[in-house]
């Protein structure tokens, strides 16, 4: 396979970036953003994690340390960050269409067709468009395997003299092998913790003896997986960028509740809201589901921890959030225990089908004048709420109560995306 020469476009701390977007005074100050119901800790500021808060920190076992340090706390901001997302996305693509978004803060870019003379000035031009225009700080990685350029973007992140940006299609190979040496083998891409001991036992401690590895071996220990990883470190493109977006093979939606409950109604609020995310997506996807499963669970953290779930098959495959919420809300009827307090619930839509697919069946359960009414129906409810705003059209269960929803106490404003909540400028 010829390689590319591909960028990744890696977003620095991105979630707290967004929050001092409109905040400036915390430039400097050691800041944190909190999971769901303020549990953990999903991102930190350089400074927050030089005072050693650790990534997934559990809020309650730091509470001395984030008080005796002033560390800032701020409530996840989904829609403030998929807005900025969105806005560098769009920036990016002004820049080349061959992209391929990853996450909500990292971007693959095919730079094969540009004209680029040099690698680095063109990554320092992207980076500082990027922090005028958007005012997020981001790190680049540029080689000719993705592999090599998430490891680009961490050295570029973590080394300052980079100054933003690591071209490996220009290093020497003395130059690149350093890099290659300062990273763990656990921060390489494609490296979790199961495969790390497996690593380590082999005498891999390091980018660069992966690297160095045969692949023949890796191939023993990781399977193909392993192979490709060993040529990816020696740049050989075994992951092209995936230009069109692949349908997902299923769609979960799950939320820990603000407190716990075993109360019908709260749980069934719970579900036709996560039902009603997940059916959106569904449909935002071009696809059916034949099949929807709902999970509830107690605290793991409390004794007698349980994890309840229940399956259903649908006749006629749906994308329609009724006919699935009603399935799941009598599939919970079924093994919900009122004498039990429940933490969390999730619910996943799978087996799914594209639209296109559906077909009638010989003895005419599956009624494609229903189905086509149904369509009709559901991109009219899309529709408005896309005009007036995400949720004006809601299903009645999702208002059986709130007191299911996480808890957002440290909230920021909604800057980007709500009316209401728009940043006001005071002109002395």
């Amino acid at each position: 396979m010829k390689n590319s020469v591909l960028a990744l476009i890696d977003c620095n701390n991105f979630f707290v970036s967004c929050e001092r977007l409109f905040r400036p005074g915390l430039e400097g100050k050691p800041v944190v953003v909190l999971s769901s119901n303020d549990g953990c800790v999903i991102s930190r500021s350089n400074e927050a994690k030089k005072l050693g808060v650790p990534m997934g920190a559990p809020v309650f076992k730091h509470r001395q340390l984030f008080k005796d340090h002033g560390i800032i706390q701020f409530s996840a901001n989904f829609e403030l960050y998929g807005d900025i997302s969105e806005r560098i996305t769009t920036l990016l693509t002004s820049i080349t269409p061959h992209i391929e978004v990853y996450s909500v803060d990292e971007s693959f870019l095919d730079l094969s067709e540009l004209e680029i003379s040099d690698y680095t000035a063109w990554g320092k031009m992207v980076r500082t468009s990027v922090l005028k225009n958007i005012g997020v700080p981001v790190s680049i990685g540029i080689a000719t395997s993705k592999t090599l350029t998430k490891l680009g973007a961490d050295r570029a992140k973590k080394e300052s003299e980079l100054q933003g940006v690591l071209d490996l299609t220009a290093s020497p190979s003395q130059q690149t092998d350093l890099y290659l040496a300062r990273t763990p083998v656990n921060d390489i891409w494609g490296v979790g913790w199961k495969l790390t001991p497996k690593l380590r036992a082999e005498g891999v401690h390091t980018a660069l003896d992966l690297r160095q590895f045969s692949a023949k071996r890796a191939s023993q220990l990781m399977g193909v997986h392993g192979r490709q990883l060993v040529a990816e470190l020696n740049g050989i493109t075994c992951h092209p960028l995936e230009k069109f977006h692949k349908p997902q093979v299923m769609i979960m939606r799950g939320r820990q509740f603000g407190a716990d409950t075993g109360e019908a109604h709260i749980i069934e609020s719970a579900i036709a809201s996560l039902t009603a995310r997940a059916a959106v997506a569904l449909r935002r996807e071009q696809q059916l589901a034949r099949s929807a499963t709902v999970i509830l669970a107690t605290n793991r953290h409390k004794p007698g921890y349980r994890r309840l779930s229940k399956s259903v098959t649908f006749l006629t495959p749906t994308a329609s959030a009724g006919t699935i919420c009603s399935g799941l809300v009598q599939a919970v009827g079924e093994i919900i225990n009122p004498h039990e307090q429940y933490h969390k619930a999730d619910v996943i839509l799978h087996d799914l089908i594209p639209i296109s697919s559906l077909q009638t069946d010989v003895f005419g359960q599956v009624s494609s004048s229903g189905r086509d009414r149904e369509e009709a129906l559901l991109k009219a409810v899309d529709a408005l709420n896309v005009k007036f705003g995400k949720g004006h059209l809601f299903y009645a269960a999702e208002r059986l109560s709130d007191a299911w929803r996480p808890r957002y106490h440290l909230g920021s404003p909604r800057y980007t995306s709500s009316w209401a909540e728009l940043p006001v400028a005071h002109i002395k």
